[in-house]
């Protein structure tokens, strides 16, 4: 079994400096990452995304909770440990004065494996004017060197913050194809932040989905896409507005029809719902943005998992049509 790179538990982080204030950005994130994988945390801006990779690499001191980063405390790593890491933030922040082509000069004497060939190449298939002053890139072209920088003494772990926001739609390709290429040998674990659910879809193997401050959906890209679905009910009399779901991230009900995303499908649900409500009821697969919005739009915290799913049933008490009650898996 893969062993894992970073372990989050219990992570939370506030910024009011009061431990008994409830404004926290982070508010309890658990998150394993094997070594090899390439995970995407997604999410809008404001979710806890920079927040959770600063207090992974000691950049922040997380208020409650712990990070465990290649087998070390994450608010204390070892040069050593740091070295094995390359980690690109959302705004590169370099050395004006100096030449493209001299700032990686610089970063190369501070690596024994610093990989120079990849470096040319990455910069020509870039195209990073080498000669440019790092005054005088462009913030496609600062983040650019950025990424090379941190690709240059081929880490154990790479870590993105939005890496592509950035870049064109052409360049931001270019960079998700050569990251494929980077971890093919499935020896390098990769962790990146992002809002675009195509960028997503076309490199992670894993996504977790952040919001405030919440892992509100998180697995295995295929995983996902077979576990979470939308029903769609027709029933033969209107439902009832407080319609209950355990394990729904999302119910939307319109008098006799009712829209259910469900966090964890199994098929025996349907055949549940259509008994209980005289309902034809069909099945849709969700795509990655989909989902994100079934989060988003509508998931106060983090998904119930399916063994919480104990009932489906309204939650009137009188109501008059004598609501069953139905033993979800």
């Amino acid at each position: 079994m893969p062993t894992p790179v970073y372990i989050a538990a219990g992570l939370k982080k506030s910024f009011s400096g009061n431990p008994f204030a409830q404004n926290y950005v982070l508010r309890g994130i658990d998150l394993t990452v094997q070594q090899g994988a390439v995970v995407g945390l997604l999410g809008q801006n404001g979710s806890g995304k920079s927040t959770l990779l600063k207090c992974s690499l000691g950049l922040l001191r997380p208020s409650a909770g712990q990070v465990t980063v290649l087998d070390e405390d994450g608010w204390d790593l070892s040069a050593e440990a740091k070295s094995r890491i390359g980690y690109v933030p959302q705004e590169v922040v370099s050395y004006p004065w100096m030449l493209a082509r001299q700032v990686i000069e610089y970063t190369a004497a501070f690596y024994p494996r610093w990989n120079q060939p990849l470096v040319d190449e990455l910069c020509r298939r870039w195209r990073l004017p080498l000669e440019e002053r790092v005054a005088a890139l462009s913030t496609g072209q600062l983040q650019t060197l950025g990424i090379v920088l941190a690709l240059g003494h081929e880490p154990e772990l790479l870590i993105l913050d939005e890496p592509v926001a950035s870049l064109d739609p052409v360049a931001r390709r270019q960079f998700l194809r050569t990251l494929l290429e980077i971890v093919a040998d499935r020896r390098r674990t990769v962790i990146f932040s992002t809002h675009i659910t195509s960028d997503l879809e076309r490199v992670a193997t894993r996504v977790a989905m952040l919001r405030d401050g919440v892992i509100g959906l998180d697995g295995e890209m295929d995983e996902l896409k077979d576990r979470v679905k939308r029903l769609h009910l027709a029933a033969a009399a209107p439902l009832p507005k407080d319609l209950a779901v355990p394990g729904a991230l999302a119910v939307e009900i319109d008098g006799a029809e009712a829209s259910i995303t469900l966090a964890n499908f199994d098929s025996s649900i349907v055949d549940q719902l259509r008994v209980a409500w005289n309902a034809d009821v069909t099945v849709q697969d969700l795509n990655l943005e989909e989902m994100f919005i079934a989060v988003h739009e509508h998931c106060g915290g983090a998904a119930p998992s399916v063994a919480n799913a104990n009932n489906v049933k309204s939650a009137e008490s009188d109501d008059s049509r004598n609501v069953p009650e139905i033993d979800c898996p």
